[in-house]
C-alpha cells in the first residue's frame, strides 16, 4: 500500500472508494492544516515551474488559486479581501506586467 502523508482535495476519498480501494485519513488540527497548506503551495509551485506548456501551467495555477482560497479562509478573510489588497498594492507599487528586472541601484 503506497503511503502519501499529504493534504489532499476533499473529494479524493470518494474517488479512491470508486476505484474499489481502501484508504486511511485523519482530520488535521488547525495548526497542522496551515502547515500542510503551506507545504502544498510549494508542491504546486514546483509543478507550475515544471510545466512544459500553457495547458499544464494553467492546471497548476488553478491548484495554487484553490490553495489561496483555503489560506484566505484560514486567516479569516474572504478571497475578495485578498483581491482588494492586491489591487491596492498594484495601484501603489505597480504589477509585474512591464517585465522590469532591477539590476542594481546607485548609492
Amino acid at each position: 500500500m503506497p503511503t502519501y502523508n499529504k493534504l489532499v482535495r476533499d473529494k479524493i476519498p470518494e474517488i479512491i472508494v470508486a476505484t474499489g480501494k481502501a484508504y486511511n485519513t485523519t482530520i488535521l488540527a488547525n495548526d497542522e492544516y496551515v502547515k500542510e497548506l503551506k507545504k502544498k503551495c510549494y508542491e504546486e509551485l514546483d509543478e507550475y515551474a515544471a510545466a512544459e506548456n500553457d495547458e499544464q501551467a494553467v492546471e497548476e495555477l488553478a491548484d495554487l488559486l484553490e490553495l489561496m482560497h483555503a489560506l484566505a479562509s484560514v486567516h479569516g478573510v474572504s478571497f475578495d479581501k485578498i483581491e482588494e489588497v492586491r489591487k491596492e498594492k498594484a495601484e501603489k507599487r505597480g504589477g509585474f506586467q512591464e517585465r522590469i528586472f532591477l539590476v542594481d541601484v546607485e548609492d
